[in-house]
């Protein structure tokens, strides 16, 4: 799957909100991307029905079908932040990263309330046995858009500080899982593993957050999120400062696919 981005040309007088929705158009403005979005939802869509439909009754509940149905669309949301990175990097002139990261976390807030519709759905039009179906909906539905939030901006960040973007989207799913593998396998390191987006949203989506629970996440966020962007932005106003727009060559490789 190859996408080769959209023209940007910001500019500095266009306000941040108008900024940010032409971003947000472009996150789904060609067809590739588009087919992505689609293949999103559809992961989510098939994991919350297969569970509901096949799985036993004493499980459907509605943080059992979030966790399966918000994990595997949280694979692919970042591939939509590396590929507005991309747009960004590749923009002419002076370039803004707010509205950049404002329509990804618009983007990845989509995608979670559309996975909140669908377990809720499937767990309406379907029996359950379970005592209380319902229980922690509302940590679970916020929780789901916190997962999708921190998926993206992982993906906003490795796609600033990497140049192919297929790698950047590897990165999205090997640094984080393989750091959370890595720290378990060590005794003395285990509990840092709550400090990575997979430990976080094991807690986020089951319901299941302690005020402890909550220092982590927000620990991942500023980690995994706030620093990667950081490290990002300071990489693009070195290039805003340097005056070279021209993409380097590594950054004309084909987006990342899953």
């Amino acid at each position: 799957m190859a996408d080769a981005g959209i023209p940007n040309t910001p500019s500095t007088s266009t306000g941040l909100g108008e900024a940010t929705l032409n971003v947000l158009r472009r996150s789904v403005g060609t067809r590739t991307r588009r087919f992505l979005l689609a293949v999103t939802l559809l992961l989510g869509l098939l994991a919350a029905a297969g569970l509901a439909l096949g799985g036993p009754p004493g499980d459907r509940t509605f943080a059992n079908l979030s966790d399966p149905a918000q994990s595997l669309m949280s694979f692919v949301v970042p591939a939509f932040g590396i590929l507005l990175a991309r747009d960004l990097k590749r923009a002419s002139g002076a370039t803004r990263l707010t509205p950049t990261l404002l329509a990804a976390a618009l983007f990845a807030a989509a995608v979670a309330l559309f996975g909140v519709l669908v377990c809720a759905t499937a767990l309406t039009v379907t029996t359950s046995s379970a005592q209380d179906p319902w229980r922690h909906v509302g940590t679970v539905a916020v929780g789901s858009v916190l997962v999708q939030l921190v998926a993206q901006l992982v993906g906003t960040g490795l796609g600033l500080l990497m140049r192919r973007p297929a790698i950047a989207f590897a990165a999205t799913i090997v640094l984080p899982l393989g750091l959370w593998s890595l720290l378990g396998a060590i005794d003395l390191l285990r509990p840092a593993q709550a400090l990575t987006p997979y430990s976080s949203a094991r807690h986020l989506l089951s319901g299941q957050m302690s005020a402890l629970n909550w220092v982590w996440w927000l620990a991942v966020l500023l980690i995994w999120g706030v620093g990667l962007n950081a490290l990002g932005a300071a990489r693009l106003r070195r290039r805003n400062h340097a005056g070279n727009p021209t993409p380097a060559l590594g950054e004309q490789s084909p987006s990342p696919s899953r």
